[in-house]
């Protein structure tokens, strides 16, 4: 497992932008399947994006657009986040899976063992 550090979160308005890090230590990152989940109160947590270790992306449809998955080759994963809207408002927690190509673009929080504490995103309308 890798252990992930989160940061970046916080409140802005409608229509803002954030971008979220994540930090992973161990030297195996870059081979890791890398993902962004959130979780709302009283809702189940949801897969936002995900990116192998290539730079293949997938989207959740309800950010697709708007939002941006990346990653460096070192230890961080990105999630820049356009136009947000107050339904965005959650707790956003990175996640990374051992490499399994392009079965690494996966949406589904059991398909992912390591995760970080996750960083609160609040949007105003």
């Amino acid at each position: 497992q890798v252990q992930l550090v989160e940061s970046g979160g916080g409140s802005v308005q409608g229509g803002g932008h954030l971008t979220l890090s994540c930090t992973a230590s161990g030297s195996t990152f870059g081979s890791y399947c890398m993902g962004w989940f959130r979780q709302a109160p009283g809702k189940e947590r949801e897969g936002v994006a995900v990116v192998t270790s290539d730079g293949h992306t997938r989207y959740g449809d309800s950010v697709k657009g708007r939002f941006t998955i990346s990653r460096d080759e070192k230890t961080t994963v990105y999630l820049h986040m356009n136009s947000l809207k107050p339904e965005d408002t959650a707790m956003y927690v990175c996640a990374a899976a051992p490499p399994r190509g392009l079965g690494c673009l996966s949406l589904q929080p059991s398909d992912f063992d390591s995760w970080g504490q996750g960083t609160q995103v609040t949007v105003s309308s």
